[in-house]
């Protein structure tokens, strides 16, 4: 790898850190926010809501727009933008700017995330692909683990306006560093039009993302209240096993990279899909297993985030025209299969309890699998 290389590995990473810790740390600040705008607890939800709904709706225009234009004038934007919906965040005057502040936010971090996957696809050599786009994985995943408490840490010393403005202060200078980075990666040769046959196929592709998601965050939304249900954990057990889950998630981006790079992507994406299935009905019989649940919660993100970071890079070989917009559309259905799996884990707990979110899980897990099969035979047809 040569120094270049190494440079813009090195501001993906830090870039979808920056944008993982905004994503991961709004939620353990949610009371205070509550408490300042003096409304309860599941209004301040909102600011989640909406920054979902938004990114979701918007990334694949971006995605669209950085095929024809070019992925880094885009990206410099979303990085200004997010610098100023974070100060908004910061400062609102009143509960209806801060929702239109993390509005704001969402469309920002529409314009960031997936294409920074897509412009590392782009200057990957082909042989490294996967390599590359686990690293920068890494940086979004680091940020489950690490930047929320990073966070916390500021909200008990300076107060919880103080996390959202280091946030915009470190997203202007990451602008002028993605700015100066990417302004001499050409735009993709987009050489036939998206809507002409290849929009369904893509929808197809990307749909194994959004069961893939259900079967992590129908459990994940919900971990710390089965793990207090289920094991009696206090709350620096819980957060021990949140620890453990993030590792996890790191490392199996990490050296799910090497793994598609010797294998071929479609072997390691479907071979992750399948051991998923099975260490999610293993997690289920084990769930209340006392201090094993700690290793059973890092292999599950291991194996299970080795199946996402792997189904991106197959993604990027097999869409390498539309690479922005497949990625962008892929992040949307990741965000669709999160709520949907927030959804579902919701109804399980309610009408079968906690023990039953693994074995429920592991179904959505292999009809992922089955899906990205289906997937493989419409591309030889």
């Amino acid at each position: 790898m040569g120094s270049q290389g190494r440079v813009s590995l090195s501001v993906g990473w830090i870039t979808l850190f920056l944008i993982g810790t905004d994503l991961f740390a709004v939620s353990p600040l949610l009371p205070f926010i509550s408490e300042a705008y003096n409304v309860n607890p599941a209004m301040t939800g909102w600011m989640v809501t909406v920054f979902a709904i938004t990114y979701a709706i918007a990334a694949p225009l971006f995605g669209w727009a950085s095929d024809k234009s070019g992925r880094g004038i885009f990206i410099t934007f979303g990085l200004l933008l997010f610098s100023f919906s974070n100060t908004l965040t910061a400062f609102s005057p009143s509960f209806t700017w801060l929702i239109m502040s993390r509005i704001l936010a969402g469309l920002s971090v529409a314009a960031i995330t997936p294409l920074i996957y897509a412009i590392i696809g782009d200057i990957a050599p082909s042989k490294r692909r996967g390599t590359w786009l686990s690293i920068v994985v890494s940086g979004h995943l680091t940020a489950l683990w690490a930047g929320a408490p990073i966070g916390t840490l500021l909200e008990h010393i300076l107060g919880w306006r103080s996390v959202f403005v280091v946030m915009a202060v470190v997203g202007i200078i990451m602008a002028v560093v993605n700015f100066k980075t990417w302004k001499y990666v050409p735009p993709s040769d987009l050489t036939r039009n998206l809507v002409e046959g290849n929009l369904l196929r893509i929808l197809g592709s990307v749909s194994v993302t959004t069961i893939w998601a259900i079967s992590m965050y129908a459990l994940y939304v919900y971990l710390g209240a089965a793990l207090y249900s289920e094991n009696r954990f206090s709350s620096s057990e819980i957060a021990i096993a949140v620890t453990f889950y993030g590792i996890g998630a790191v490392l199996g981006s990490l050296i799910s990279g090497q793994f598609t790079d010797r294998f071929g992507v479609r072997k390691i994406s479907k071979a992750t899909l399948i051991f998923l299935t099975v260490i999610l009905v293993c997690l289920g019989i084990f769930f209340s297993s006392g201090d094993w649940i700690y290793i059973f919660l890092f292999i599950w993100a291991l194996v299970g985030y080795s199946g996402f970071t792997s189904y991106q890079a197959r993604l990027a070989v097999e869409y390498p025209k539309e690479r922005g917009i497949v990625m962008a559309w892929n992040n949307t259905a990741l965000y669709i299969g999160i709520t949907i799996g927030s959804m579902i884990g919701g109804y399980v707990i309610t009408n079968w309890g906690y023990p039953f979110l693994p074995y429920v899980c592991s179904i959505a897990a292999f009809i992922s699998f089955v899906l990205s099969i289906q997937t493989k035979t419409q591309e030889k047809n």
